[in-house]
């Protein structure tokens, strides 16, 4: 895995995916408001920035952005820089119950909400992120 920081691939060419959910929800710049629209939320929530370790939201909002570019089929540059993606164990450490998901949710939704996408794009997207936050539970309540 090469070292370095995480910043958005090199491929800026919306040729490169078109026919992805990345290219039709508009690449790079969608995914960079959503990240940053979900870690302002999410800093703004004191009692559930605590469970964000870093001090500065920076670092984890461009990972989130960065894995959502690659899952959606956008540039590969999560995986260059961190791996394969591990959701589940990168969650591990945290305590994720249904309060904490219903959170997260909360502050994802006001993220996707921001970015105004048509109908068919922001279920797609939204259906995502709640059949993620389920299966990242690991807490009873």
């Amino acid at each position: 895995m090469p070292a370095g920081p995480l910043t958005p691939g090199d491929n800026h060419d919306p040729a490169a995916y078109e026919g992805t959910f990345y290219a039709q929800v508009g690449g790079r710049e969608t995914f960079r408001k959503l990240a940053e629209a979900f870690y302002e939320s999410v800093g703004a929530d004191m009692e559930f920035r605590a469970m964000y370790p870093e001090q500065d939201l920076r670092p984890a909002t461009m990972r989130l952005q960065l894995f959502l570019e690659q899952y959606w089929g956008g540039p590969k540059t999560y995986s260059e820089r961190r791996g394969h993606p591990r959701l589940r164990m990168r969650h591990v450490p945290y305590t994720i119950n249904s309060h904490n998901r219903d959170v997260w949710l909360k502050h994802m939704r006001i993220a996707v909400d921001s970015l105004e996408l048509p109908p068919l794009l922001e279920e797609t997207l939204w259906d995502y992120f709640d059949r993620a936050a389920h299966s990242l539970m690991n807490a009873p309540d």
